[in-house]
Protein backbone atom coordinates (compact mmCIF):
# COMPACT_ATOMS: atom_id res chain seq x y z
CA UNK A 1 0.00 0.00 0.00
CA UNK A 2 1.26 3.48 -1.03
CA UNK A 3 0.98 6.65 1.25
CA UNK A 4 0.59 9.70 -0.55
CA UNK A 5 1.00 11.93 1.86
CA UNK A 6 4.02 13.40 3.09
CA UNK A 7 5.50 12.31 6.75
CA UNK A 8 4.35 14.61 8.92
CA UNK A 9 5.75 16.62 11.41
CA UNK A 10 6.42 15.40 15.28
CA UNK A 11 6.03 18.40 17.42
CA UNK A 12 7.70 17.70 20.84
CA UNK A 13 7.21 20.44 24.46
CA UNK A 14 10.30 21.22 26.06
CA UNK A 15 10.45 23.28 29.41
CA UNK A 16 14.33 23.46 29.83
CA UNK A 17 17.70 22.51 28.19
CA UNK A 18 17.44 19.05 29.18
CA UNK A 19 13.90 18.40 28.09
CA UNK A 20 14.55 19.98 24.87
CA UNK A 21 17.90 18.03 24.34
CA UNK A 22 15.87 15.02 25.25
CA UNK A 23 12.94 15.88 22.70
CA UNK A 24 15.96 15.77 19.63
CA UNK A 25 17.12 12.73 20.92
CA UNK A 26 14.36 10.95 21.27
CA UNK A 27 12.89 11.35 17.89
CA UNK A 28 11.24 14.56 17.38
CA UNK A 29 11.62 16.93 14.40
CA UNK A 30 10.63 20.41 15.80
CA UNK A 31 10.77 21.12 19.60
CA UNK A 32 8.29 24.40 20.87
CA UNK A 33 9.84 26.02 23.95
CA UNK A 34 9.05 29.55 25.69
CA UNK A 35 10.80 31.87 27.34
CA UNK A 36 10.57 33.77 30.28
CA UNK A 37 7.81 35.70 29.21
CA UNK A 38 5.04 35.78 26.39
CA UNK A 39 4.89 32.14 26.56
CA UNK A 40 1.41 30.33 28.56
CA UNK A 41 3.31 28.53 30.89
CA UNK A 42 4.22 30.68 33.74
CA UNK A 43 4.93 28.26 35.72
CA UNK A 44 7.17 26.21 33.90
CA UNK A 45 10.88 26.13 34.23
CA UNK A 46 10.77 28.33 30.82
CA UNK A 47 14.30 29.18 28.78
CA UNK A 48 16.31 32.34 29.86
CA UNK A 49 17.65 33.96 26.20
CA UNK A 50 20.88 32.25 27.06
CA UNK A 51 19.32 28.97 27.29
CA UNK A 52 16.88 29.44 23.78
CA UNK A 53 20.43 30.14 22.19
CA UNK A 54 22.13 27.06 23.77
CA UNK A 55 19.12 24.85 22.94
CA UNK A 56 18.25 26.11 19.13
CA UNK A 57 21.91 25.72 18.48
CA UNK A 58 21.62 22.05 19.56
CA UNK A 59 18.60 21.07 17.89
CA UNK A 60 20.50 23.05 14.59
CA UNK A 61 23.26 20.73 14.71
CA UNK A 62 20.94 18.10 14.85
CA UNK A 63 18.94 19.18 11.59
CA UNK A 64 15.63 20.10 14.22
CA UNK A 65 13.84 22.89 13.88
CA UNK A 66 12.75 25.08 17.12
CA UNK A 67 9.22 27.24 17.76
CA UNK A 68 8.97 29.64 20.59
CA UNK A 69 5.63 30.29 22.13
CA UNK A 70 4.99 34.39 22.42
CA UNK A 71 0.92 33.83 22.65
CA UNK A 72 0.04 35.57 25.25
CA UNK A 73 -3.36 37.67 25.33
CA UNK A 74 -1.22 40.95 25.42
CA UNK A 75 -2.39 44.37 26.80
CA UNK A 76 -1.09 47.62 26.69
CA UNK A 77 1.77 47.47 28.27
CA UNK A 78 3.29 44.17 26.84
CA UNK A 79 3.60 45.34 23.31
CA UNK A 80 7.11 47.52 23.98
CA UNK A 81 8.42 44.31 25.61
CA UNK A 82 7.76 41.97 23.41
CA UNK A 83 9.19 44.54 20.65
CA UNK A 84 12.50 44.41 22.76
CA UNK A 85 12.05 40.24 22.57
CA UNK A 86 11.76 40.08 19.12
CA UNK A 87 14.44 42.27 18.41
CA UNK A 88 16.48 40.08 21.25
CA UNK A 89 15.61 36.88 19.82
CA UNK A 90 16.71 38.09 15.66
CA UNK A 91 19.71 38.82 16.99
CA UNK A 92 20.57 35.24 17.76
CA UNK A 93 21.36 34.68 14.07
CA UNK A 94 21.35 31.44 12.63
CA UNK A 95 20.79 29.97 15.51
CA UNK A 96 17.79 31.99 15.73
CA UNK A 97 13.90 30.36 16.16
CA UNK A 98 12.28 28.63 12.87
CA UNK A 99 9.12 30.04 13.79
CA UNK A 100 7.09 31.77 16.62
CA UNK A 101 4.00 30.60 17.83
CA UNK A 102 1.22 33.91 18.07
CA UNK A 103 -2.36 34.26 18.87
CA UNK A 104 -2.56 37.94 19.34
CA UNK A 105 -2.79 40.17 16.48
CA UNK A 106 -1.10 43.13 17.67
CA UNK A 107 1.50 40.23 18.56
CA UNK A 108 1.39 38.85 15.06
CA UNK A 109 2.48 42.71 13.73
CA UNK A 110 5.37 43.49 16.06
CA UNK A 111 6.79 39.94 15.02
CA UNK A 112 6.19 40.58 11.39
CA UNK A 113 8.10 44.18 11.81
CA UNK A 114 10.84 42.87 13.58
CA UNK A 115 11.57 39.41 12.16
CA UNK A 116 9.81 39.47 8.90
CA UNK A 117 12.06 36.18 7.81
CA UNK A 118 11.09 33.94 10.62
CA UNK A 119 8.02 32.01 10.36
CA UNK A 120 4.90 32.68 12.24
CA UNK A 121 2.39 29.97 13.44
CA UNK A 122 -0.97 30.80 14.70
CA UNK A 123 -1.91 29.70 18.18
CA UNK A 124 -4.82 27.41 19.07
CA UNK A 125 -5.42 30.09 21.35
CA UNK A 126 -6.81 32.00 17.92
CA UNK A 127 -10.00 30.19 18.27
CA UNK A 128 -9.04 28.46 14.88
CA UNK A 129 -12.00 26.47 13.77
CA UNK A 130 -12.38 26.99 9.77
CA UNK A 131 -11.21 27.08 6.90
CA UNK A 132 -11.80 31.40 5.93
CA UNK A 133 -9.92 31.64 9.59
CA UNK A 134 -7.38 29.82 8.33
CA UNK A 135 -7.15 31.85 4.78
CA UNK A 136 -6.92 35.01 6.71
CA UNK A 137 -4.26 34.26 8.29
CA UNK A 138 -2.46 32.55 5.32
CA UNK A 139 -2.74 36.17 3.60
CA UNK A 140 -1.60 38.56 6.38
CA UNK A 141 1.76 36.00 6.33
CA UNK A 142 1.10 32.98 8.32
CA UNK A 143 3.18 30.16 7.29
CA UNK A 144 1.09 27.27 9.60
CA UNK A 145 -2.15 27.54 11.90
CA UNK A 146 -2.82 25.54 14.50
CA UNK A 147 -6.40 24.19 14.87
CA UNK A 148 -8.63 24.43 17.76
CA UNK A 149 -9.10 21.16 19.62
CA UNK A 150 -12.72 21.37 19.46
CA UNK A 151 -12.10 20.09 15.49
CA UNK A 152 -12.90 16.79 14.61
CA UNK A 153 -10.87 14.97 11.74
CA UNK A 154 -13.52 15.35 9.41
CA UNK A 155 -13.95 19.02 9.62
CA UNK A 156 -9.76 19.22 9.54
CA UNK A 157 -10.07 17.03 6.35
CA UNK A 158 -12.58 19.50 4.93
CA UNK A 159 -10.34 22.73 5.96
CA UNK A 160 -7.54 20.95 4.38
CA UNK A 161 -9.32 20.57 1.21
CA UNK A 162 -10.44 24.66 1.20
CA UNK A 163 -7.00 26.01 2.17
CA UNK A 164 -4.01 26.47 -0.27
CA UNK A 165 -1.86 23.37 -0.86
CA UNK A 166 1.38 25.17 0.83
CA UNK A 167 -0.34 25.84 4.36
CA UNK A 168 0.35 24.09 7.24
CA UNK A 169 -2.01 22.69 9.59
CA UNK A 170 -0.59 22.05 13.38
CA UNK A 171 -3.25 19.82 15.71
CA UNK A 172 -2.80 18.35 19.27
CA UNK A 173 -2.80 14.66 19.40
CA UNK A 174 -1.23 14.10 22.91
CA UNK A 175 -1.21 15.22 26.31
CA UNK A 176 -3.91 17.20 28.64
CA UNK A 177 -7.06 18.86 27.65
CA UNK A 178 -8.16 21.98 28.46
CA UNK A 179 -12.12 22.76 29.55
CA UNK A 180 -11.88 25.84 27.91
CA UNK A 181 -12.44 26.57 24.50
CA UNK A 182 -9.44 26.50 22.75
CA UNK A 183 -7.72 27.06 25.97
CA UNK A 184 -9.24 30.60 26.62
CA UNK A 185 -10.29 29.87 30.33
CA UNK A 186 -11.07 32.75 32.77
CA UNK A 187 -11.38 30.13 35.92
CA UNK A 188 -7.98 30.66 37.38
CA UNK A 189 -8.76 34.85 36.81
CA UNK A 190 -12.14 34.64 38.91
CA UNK A 191 -10.23 32.03 41.29
CA UNK A 192 -6.98 33.43 42.36
CA UNK A 193 -6.54 36.35 39.85
CA UNK A 194 -3.86 34.69 38.23
CA UNK A 195 -4.81 34.48 34.39
CA UNK A 196 -4.63 31.88 32.34
CA UNK A 197 -4.92 33.80 29.16
CA UNK A 198 -1.00 35.43 30.47
CA UNK A 199 0.17 32.16 31.10
CA UNK A 200 -0.26 32.19 34.60
CA UNK A 201 -3.23 29.25 35.33
CA UNK A 202 -4.06 27.25 38.16
CA UNK A 203 -5.23 24.44 36.89
CA UNK A 204 -8.45 25.27 38.62
CA UNK A 205 -10.06 22.81 36.29
CA UNK A 206 -8.74 20.26 38.02
CA UNK A 207 -9.95 21.41 41.63
CA UNK A 208 -12.54 19.28 43.68
CA UNK A 209 -15.93 21.11 43.24
CA UNK A 210 -19.23 20.98 45.28
CA UNK A 211 -22.54 22.86 45.10
CA UNK A 212 -23.57 25.24 47.83
CA UNK A 213 -27.08 25.75 48.41
CA UNK A 214 -28.11 29.58 48.85
CA UNK A 215 -29.45 29.36 52.21
CA UNK A 216 -27.56 26.86 54.09
CA UNK A 217 -24.22 28.22 53.41
CA UNK A 218 -21.39 26.40 54.09
CA UNK A 219 -22.94 22.99 53.98
CA UNK A 220 -21.22 21.44 50.83
CA UNK A 221 -23.00 19.16 48.70
CA UNK A 222 -21.64 16.77 46.51
CA UNK A 223 -22.64 16.98 42.85
CA UNK A 224 -22.48 13.56 42.33
CA UNK A 225 -23.57 11.00 44.70
CA UNK A 226 -19.70 10.08 45.95
CA UNK A 227 -18.31 11.28 49.13
CA UNK A 228 -15.22 12.31 47.97
CA UNK A 229 -16.94 14.98 45.91
CA UNK A 230 -15.95 15.10 41.95
CA UNK A 231 -13.61 16.69 39.54
CA UNK A 232 -16.50 18.17 37.26
CA UNK A 233 -14.04 19.68 34.56
CA UNK A 234 -11.00 17.13 34.57
CA UNK A 235 -11.12 16.14 31.01
CA UNK A 236 -8.82 12.84 30.27
CA UNK A 237 -5.75 13.17 27.94
CA UNK A 238 -5.72 13.15 24.77
CA UNK A 239 -4.06 10.37 22.86
CA UNK A 240 -4.30 9.70 19.31
CA UNK A 241 -1.09 7.16 18.91
CA UNK A 242 -3.65 4.78 17.14
CA UNK A 243 -5.07 6.71 14.68
CA UNK A 244 -1.84 8.04 12.61
CA UNK A 245 -3.60 6.75 9.51
CA UNK A 246 -6.60 9.33 10.07
CA UNK A 247 -4.77 11.94 11.02
CA UNK A 248 -2.41 11.88 8.03
CA UNK A 249 -5.76 11.24 5.77
CA UNK A 250 -6.72 14.32 7.36
CA UNK A 251 -4.36 16.33 5.92
CA UNK A 252 -2.24 17.30 9.48
CA UNK A 253 1.03 18.71 8.75
CA UNK A 254 2.22 18.76 12.48
CA UNK A 255 1.21 16.09 15.19
CA UNK A 256 1.68 18.20 18.43
CA UNK A 257 2.10 16.99 21.58
CA UNK A 258 1.49 18.87 24.85
CA UNK A 259 3.46 19.17 28.15
CA UNK A 260 6.13 21.84 28.40
CA UNK A 261 5.83 21.44 31.79
CA UNK A 262 6.89 17.78 31.84
CA UNK A 263 9.49 16.08 32.77
CA UNK A 264 12.39 14.37 30.18
CA UNK A 265 10.96 11.10 30.92
CA UNK A 266 7.44 12.01 29.91
CA UNK A 267 9.42 13.28 26.99
CA UNK A 268 11.28 10.56 25.78
CA UNK A 269 9.05 8.16 26.25
CA UNK A 270 5.92 10.20 24.07
CA UNK A 271 8.52 11.04 21.69
CA UNK A 272 10.19 7.65 21.05
CA UNK A 273 7.11 5.96 20.82
CA UNK A 274 4.95 8.52 18.60
CA UNK A 275 8.08 8.34 16.30
CA UNK A 276 8.61 4.93 16.19
CA UNK A 277 4.80 5.08 15.21
CA UNK A 278 4.95 7.46 12.41
CA UNK A 279 8.06 5.26 10.51
CA UNK A 280 6.69 1.99 10.97
CA UNK A 281 3.34 3.19 9.67
CA UNK A 282 5.00 4.83 6.47
CA UNK A 283 7.36 1.92 6.37
CA UNK A 284 4.73 -0.37 5.58
CA UNK A 285 0.74 0.40 7.12
CA UNK A 286 0.73 -3.34 8.10
CA UNK A 287 3.84 -3.11 10.68
CA UNK A 288 2.06 0.03 12.18
CA UNK A 289 -1.60 -2.35 12.75
CA UNK A 290 0.53 -4.93 14.33
CA UNK A 291 1.91 -2.88 16.88
CA UNK A 292 -0.69 -0.38 17.74
CA UNK A 293 -1.50 -1.97 20.68
CA UNK A 294 2.29 -2.26 21.76
CA UNK A 295 2.46 2.16 21.21
CA UNK A 296 -0.25 2.12 23.50
CA UNK A 297 1.23 1.12 26.27
CA UNK A 298 4.60 2.59 26.02
CA UNK A 299 2.69 5.81 26.08
CA UNK A 300 1.07 4.80 28.82
CA UNK A 301 4.45 4.36 31.12
CA UNK A 302 4.44 8.41 31.07
CA UNK A 303 2.23 10.31 33.41
CA UNK A 304 -1.14 10.77 32.19
CA UNK A 305 -4.86 10.79 33.29
CA UNK A 306 -6.16 7.83 31.08
CA UNK A 307 -6.78 8.50 27.38
CA UNK A 308 -9.64 9.68 25.38
CA UNK A 309 -9.97 10.88 21.22
CA UNK A 310 -11.10 14.11 22.42
CA UNK A 311 -13.44 16.03 19.55
CA UNK A 312 -11.30 14.27 16.93
CA UNK A 313 -14.61 11.51 16.07
CA UNK A 314 -17.57 13.49 17.94
CA UNK A 315 -18.18 15.65 20.64
CA UNK A 316 -16.67 14.13 24.02
CA UNK A 317 -19.30 11.96 25.78
CA UNK A 318 -19.24 11.91 30.25
CA UNK A 319 -16.98 8.94 29.45
CA UNK A 320 -13.65 11.44 28.74
CA UNK A 321 -13.73 12.98 31.88
CA UNK A 322 -12.68 12.10 35.61
CA UNK A 323 -15.19 12.65 38.20
CA UNK A 324 -13.34 10.61 41.11
CA UNK A 325 -9.67 12.48 41.06
CA UNK A 326 -7.82 14.80 39.51
CA UNK A 327 -4.19 12.84 39.93
CA UNK A 328 -2.21 11.47 37.47
CA UNK A 329 -1.49 7.95 37.33
CA UNK A 330 2.30 7.24 37.32
CA UNK A 331 3.54 3.93 36.21
CA UNK A 332 7.00 4.55 36.55
CA UNK A 333 9.41 7.01 38.30
CA UNK A 334 12.08 9.28 36.29
CA UNK A 335 15.81 8.39 37.67
CA UNK A 336 17.98 10.09 36.02
CA UNK A 337 19.82 10.75 32.14
CA UNK A 338 23.06 9.44 31.75
CA UNK A 339 25.38 12.42 30.85
CA UNK A 340 28.71 10.56 30.10
CA UNK A 341 31.20 7.65 31.85
CA UNK A 342 34.46 7.73 33.77
CA UNK A 343 36.35 4.44 34.73
CA UNK A 344 33.84 2.15 33.62
CA UNK A 345 31.27 3.80 35.88
CA UNK A 346 28.06 6.40 34.27
CA UNK A 347 27.28 9.60 35.69
CA UNK A 348 23.81 11.27 36.32
CA UNK A 349 22.08 14.02 37.92
CA UNK A 350 19.60 11.93 40.24
CA UNK A 351 16.31 12.66 40.34
CA UNK A 352 14.33 10.15 42.18
CA UNK A 353 15.55 8.18 45.02
CA UNK A 354 16.55 4.53 44.21
CA UNK A 355 19.00 2.15 45.58
CA UNK A 356 21.50 -0.90 44.86
CA UNK A 357 20.20 -4.51 44.25
CA UNK A 358 16.50 -2.45 42.57
CA UNK A 359 15.70 -3.17 39.21
CA UNK A 360 15.02 -0.60 36.70
CA UNK A 361 14.55 0.10 33.13
CA UNK A 362 17.04 1.97 30.99
CA UNK A 363 14.82 3.50 27.50
CA UNK A 364 17.22 4.02 24.61
CA UNK A 365 16.51 6.52 22.38
CA UNK A 366 16.38 3.37 19.44
CA UNK A 367 13.20 2.64 21.37
CA UNK A 368 15.41 -0.39 22.72
CA UNK A 369 14.46 -0.87 26.58
CA UNK A 370 16.98 -2.67 28.76
CA UNK A 371 15.64 -4.08 32.50
CA UNK A 372 18.94 -4.65 34.75
CA UNK A 373 19.71 -4.43 38.62
CA UNK A 374 21.64 -1.53 40.14
CA UNK A 375 24.70 -3.07 41.04
CA UNK A 376 26.81 0.04 42.26
CA UNK A 377 26.43 3.46 42.92
CA UNK A 378 28.88 6.35 44.30
CA UNK A 379 29.22 9.81 44.76
CA UNK A 380 31.55 11.63 42.82
CA UNK A 381 34.62 11.61 45.10
CA UNK A 382 33.88 7.59 44.54
CA UNK A 383 32.62 7.10 47.82
CA UNK A 384 30.27 4.35 47.73
CA UNK A 385 26.82 4.08 48.41
CA UNK A 386 23.51 2.07 49.20
CA UNK A 387 21.04 4.45 48.18
CA UNK A 388 21.05 8.10 46.42
CA UNK A 389 18.23 9.69 48.49
CA UNK A 390 19.05 13.66 47.74
CA UNK A 391 17.60 14.57 44.58
CA UNK A 392 20.29 16.57 41.89
CA UNK A 393 23.10 14.79 43.49
CA UNK A 394 25.41 13.66 41.08
CA UNK A 395 25.90 10.40 41.29
CA UNK A 396 28.11 7.50 39.12
CA UNK A 397 26.27 4.04 38.70
CA UNK A 398 27.14 0.25 37.62
CA UNK A 399 23.84 -1.24 35.87
CA UNK A 400 25.66 -4.61 34.37
CA UNK A 401 25.03 -2.70 31.04
CA UNK A 402 26.95 -0.32 28.37
CA UNK A 403 24.86 3.15 28.46
CA UNK A 404 25.21 6.00 26.32
CA UNK A 405 24.83 9.58 26.63
CA UNK A 406 20.93 10.20 26.97
CA UNK A 407 19.87 6.87 28.32
CA UNK A 408 17.04 7.29 30.52
CA UNK A 409 16.05 5.11 33.72
CA UNK A 410 13.11 4.76 34.92
CA UNK A 411 11.42 2.38 37.65
CA UNK A 412 8.74 0.64 37.45
CA UNK A 413 6.20 2.08 40.50
CA UNK A 414 4.64 -1.01 42.58
CA UNK A 415 0.56 -1.04 41.44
Amino acid sequence: MSIDRKKPELLIPAGNLETLRTAVMYGADAIYIGGDMYGLRAKARNFSMEDMREGIAFAHEHGKRVYVTANITAHNQDLEGIRRYFKELKAFGKDKPDGLIISDPGVFTIAKEQVPEIEIHISTQANNTNYETYKFWYNLGAVRVVSAREMSLKEIEELRANIPEDMEIETFVHGAMCIAYSGRCLLSNYFTGRDANMGECTHSCRWKYHIVEEKRPGEYLPIEEDDRGTYIFNSKDLCMIEYIPEMIKAGINSLKVEGRMKTALYVATVARTYRKAIDDYFEDPAIYEKNKAKYLEEVSKGINRQFTTGFFFGKPKHEDQIYDSNTYDRAYTYLGTIRGEKGGLYNLEQKNKFSVGEEIEVIKPNSETIITVVRRITDEEGNEMESCPHPRQSIYIDLGVKLEPYDILRRKEVE
